[in-house]
C-alpha cells in the first residue's frame, strides 16, 4: 500500500482491509453493493452531466443505502 494511499485512509479515519492481495473475500460486499446501486439506480436513470449523475448516487447511497436499505451483514 503506498504511503500516500495510507495517509489518506488515517485522515478520514477510514481502516484498511484486513485481508491479502488476491483474496477474492475482500471484494464480495463491495461488489454486491455496486452491482444492486447500478441495477437499482445507475441502469434506470439517465443523467445529463457527469455532474448531475454524481449527485444523483449520492444522493441515492446517502439517503436511502445508508439509512433505509437492510444490511445483511449488520444484523438488518
Amino acid at each position: 500500500m503506498s504511503a500516500e494511499f495510507a495517509d489518506t485512509l488515517k485522515q478520514f479515519r477510514l481502516r484498511k482491509s484486513a485481508g491479502r492481495t488476491g483474496i477474492c473475500f475482500d471484494n464480495a460486499m463491495a461488489e454486491s453493493f455496486f452491482d444492486a446501486l447500478k441495477d437499482e439506480r445507475v441502469s434506470r436513470v439517465t443523467h445529463l452531466t457527469r455532474e448531475a449523475a454524481r449527485q444523483d448516487i449520492t444522493r441515492r447511497i446517502e439517503l436511502w443505502c445508508n439509512h433505509r436499505r437492510l444490511h445483511s451483514t449488520i444484523g438488518y
